[in-house]
């Protein structure tokens, strides 16, 4: 595994790791800066933690991962990050909570990809599809407000 942080992290692995619980979210990132930079301005994350090899970010009641790629040289799924490789096909990373119309702005400011635009479902939730440099889709949403009379009375 090939580090490129310089110094201490903000707490060693072991006691991060032991913190955890429930459900994780790791994903594998090409550039931690890129990746931190997109979910900051796009999706409206906080960052707790973030160096050239890790980051941890939080926001909408949710926290998770970012390891490089250069960080996973021995692990099983090392062979799969070759450049040009689509990563989280099927996988849809959902921020409840996450104005689904800000961050498709937002993403379009930056002239990242949207897949589809702001819109009302008729699972009650308003949502956006967008990808990230990486390839990664994340779902804002947020609940569809009931109308008098609808199908939510």
């Amino acid at each position: 595994m090939v580090k490129k942080r310089e110094g201490d992290p903000w707490m060693p692995a072991p006691e991060y790791g032991r913190s955890l619980t429930g459900l994780g979210v790791n994903l594998l990132v090409r550039d931690i800066a890129r990746a931190v930079a997109y979910q900051k301005d796009v999706l409206g994350a906080s960052v707790v933690y973030a160096d050239p090899d890790f980051a941890v970010l939080t926001g909408y009641g949710a926290s998770w991962m970012l390891h490089a790629d250069h960080t996973y040289s021995d692990h099983p799924l090392s062979g799969s990050l070759a450049p040009g490789q689509v990563r989280g096909i099927g996988a849809e990373l959902r921020l409840h909570g996450c104005d689904p119309d800000r961050a498709e702005a937002r993403a379009r400011a930056r002239e990242d990809t949207v897949l589809a635009g702001a819109m009302d479902k008729p699972h009650g939730l308003r949502e956006a599809y967008l990808m990230d440099p990486d390839g990664y889709l994340w779902v804002p949403d947020i609940p569809v407000k009931a109308t008098p009379g609808g199908d939510d009375a």
